[in-house]
């Protein structure tokens, strides 16, 4: 049987031209995540990694924190092996995935040796993202199954399928089957050792990369995919027709040049700065937190080492121990920013040893401080008598001249605000999420906010709640007039996790809800011309990562594709000053670089060594257009544009304030002009 199949492979690759063959040999032996496999796997979600252990080049794992991939051998023969049994069976599948979204019209093949009877495991073909491609399968160990996989579920945490044909067909796991895929337009056959079993037609996607999946544990050796001369020739043709485009609109944008560059030896760190004044000399200085994990991965982090710089280098100060094993995180940190009194001095707000403290922004010397609430009764997780922290923001409920009220928040499930002497005014509990936003509903100055699915008023009310609605917590929102119409109503936006992504009217009531999965770290700013109003960006990550979807103001998605299979924090770039702004996935020379509304890369940074582990957006030259600033745990590395802003006005949009820096937050960015001289 083994020799049938290879004479079949051989007599394919005689009618067609190779696109991609692969037999894994190129793989050392073991797991393909090794040694990030064993950390925890967020670190990804707003941090940039190449890889998880093994270059998997010309291959991708797109469910990028899900080690499910190991190579070995039988019988001297490598093999790729998905090793794990899922714990979401009935929600994502583990993919292995390799080509471009250009190709189509082709024949993919595979033998494979099924481990498991209990979930399907073949093809991966048409790929569009790692919720939306067509899958040829063995199933349950009678079935051959061809179905479409659709981006949006109709059910909390259940992948939605339109099966397209299938076949009773009887397997073991004691031997490799030979599966091939033929695409012809529209048209889809499908072949078991070379007997046709299924055949349908079906145009949803009618291009994409290629691959292997499977839920349980399977094995795959001999990966082709084959396609007529005629068809690669236009597949080449159309690739470099895209690369040409990206070529033209790189030319036409100002390219990244160094404008500093910072060492942070010892006390450097992941996505864990924060930006303000500290020495009042009028420029923005940077605060490095690092962090000791506690109890578990994320819930309990202690912040370990704080240290002080300004943008020439400079230690301003530094607080307790630095040591290079403290500077990764997967959550946030509570420490913030913030002239609280309006003095023009700054100070730091943070919790340390369980302790609400106020430095002196100059110094790091503590101005005051008072001990946590204690934990609640009825948390599952106890460990502590005191609350340690898990983020901190800066609100105006007061209508004073600054944000001067402290919301302090646990993970996720109570907050406390305090004003700016550190005494407690109101609690608050629901279902928190990550981080909150401020914004004035009825303009008489003291924000509401919404938390979770909760708005707040300025005094503790809740105003409205879908917390009890909802199941899974809200990774980002933000709430205000979007739409371009100065007359229309505040909406709330929500990234609900696994609820996806959620519209509410200014009462809470839901106006549109898209499961299009894990929907995370949005940004809200003006992507398209071509659309009225803002557009909200969002990625995804846990168990679908890396799919961008584009949604306009009224809640309808404009575009989704997956540039990437990570998460990132999507920061919106205003790189040019026309109006329009760009999103930073991150500073990789390949995958990075920011991207426009249409998703294409119009903007990378040059290969010259630079750090790209994580990432930061702002004006620090003062010309209103963004600097990036880039940086991992030994140095930081920050980008200017090489070409001065010409004009007459530039475009200068409103930001989420600096004394409110979270990786979780919904960065948005309002439209506003300023002269320009």
């Amino acid at each position: 049987m083994r020799t049938l199949c290879a004479l079949l492979l051989l007599a394919s690759a005689a009618l067609a031209g190779d696109l991609f063959r692969e037999n894994f040999s190129r793989y050392p032996a073991g797991w393909l995540s090794t040694p990030v496999g064993m950390l925890n796997a967020a670190i990804q979600e707003y941090h940039y990694l190449p890889h998880r252990g093994v270059p998997l080049g010309p291959w991708a794992n797109p469910i990028n924190h899900q080690d499910a991939w190991v190579v070995s051998d039988e019988d001297g023969k490598p093999y790729l092996e998905q090793h794990l049994m899922s714990d979401w069976p009935e929600w994502f599948t583990a993919l292995m995935i390799t080509g471009d979204e250009e190709w189509s019209n082709y024949t993919a093949e595979v033998r494979m040796r099924p481990l498991s009877f209990r979930y399907p495991a073949g093809l991966a073909f048409r790929y569009h993202t790692n919720r939306h491609f067509y899958q040829f399968a063995l199933a349950g160990g009678k079935r051959a199954v061809l179905r479409l996989r659709l981006p949006l579920e109709t059910e909390f945490r259940r992948m939605a399928w339109r099966e397209l044909a299938s076949a009773e067909f009887a397997y073991d796991t004691t031997r490799y089957y030979h599966l091939k895929v033929v695409n012809d337009g529209p048209r889809i056959r499908a072949y078991i050792d070379g007997n046709l079993i299924l055949e349908a037609s079906d145009n949803e996607i009618p291009k994409g990369k290629a691959g292997v999946s499977a839920t349980f544990p399977a094995r795959f050796q001999d990966f082709a995919v084959t396609a007529a001369d005629s068809e690669i020739a236009s597949i080449k043709s159309r690739i470099a027709a895209r690369e040409a485009e990206q070529i033209r609109l790189r030319a036409a944008n100002p390219k990244p040049v160094v404008w500093k560059k910072l060492n942070t030896p010892g006390f450097g760190a992941g996505r864990n700065i924060r930006l303000g004044d500290l020495d009042g000399d009028g420029r923005l200085d940077i605060l490095i937190g690092q962090n000791i994990p506690r109890v578990r991965g994320d819930a309990f982090s202690h912040l370990s080492c704080l240290t002080a710089m300004n943008l020439d280098g400079k230690i301003l100060w530094q607080l307790g121990k630095p040591d290079p094993r403290n500077g990764l995180l997967t959550n946030d940190m509570p420490f913030q920013i913030q002239d609280l009194d309006g003095d023009g001095a700054a100070e730091v707000i943070l919790i340390r040893d369980f302790k609400l403290q106020i430095l002196d922004g100059k110094t790091g010397k503590v101005k005051n401080s008072a001990f946590m609430p204690p934990m609640a009764a009825d948390l599952k997780e106890r460990p502590y008598e005191l609350n340690s922290g898990d983020s901190i923001a800066l609100l105006n409920l007061s209508g004073s001249k600054t944000a001067s009220e402290i919301l302090v928040k646990d993970r996720y499930r109570y907050f406390w605000v305090y004003d700016r002497n550190l005494k407690l005014l109101w609690k608050g509990e629901g279902q928190t999420g990550h981080f909150p936003y401020a914004y004035d509903m009825d303009g008489d100055g003291k924000e509401e906010f919404v938390m979770g699915y909760t708005l707040w008023s300025h005094d503790g009310r809740k105003l409205w709640s879908r917390d009890q609605e909802l199941r899974d917590h809200a990774d980002g929102i933000a709430i205000g007039n979007f739409s371009g119409d100065p007359n229309a109503q505040p909406m709330a936006y929500a990234c609900g996790s696994d609820e996806g992504f959620i519209l509410f009217d200014h009462e809470g009531r839901i106006v549109k809800q898209h499961r299009i999965g894990h929907a995370q770290s949005p940004a809200i700013a003006k992507f398209r011309a071509d659309i009225p109003g803002l557009q909200l960006l969002t990625i995804n990550y846990w168990r679908n990562p890396g799919i961008l979807t584009l949604i306009d103001a009224q809640g309808n998605i404009l575009k989704q594709a997956e540039p990437i299979h990570s998460g990132s924090p999507l920061l919106p770039v205003n790189w040019r000053g026309d109006g329009i702004e760009f999103s930073l996935l991150s500073g990789n020379t390949k995958e990075g670089g920011m991207i426009d509304g249409e998703f294409r890369r119009v903007v990378m940074f040059p290969d010259d060594g630079h750090p790209d582990l994580a990432s930061m957006v702002a004006d620090l030259t003062g010309d209103a257009r963004d600097e990036i600033i880039l940086w991992d745990q030994q140095r930081i590395w920050i980008y200017t544009q090489d070409t001065p802003f010409k004009g007459n006005k530039i475009y200068a949009p409103r930001r989420n304030p600096d004394y409110n820096e979270s990786n979780y937050r919904t960065t948005v960015s309002l439209p506003e002009w300023k002269e320009h001289r």
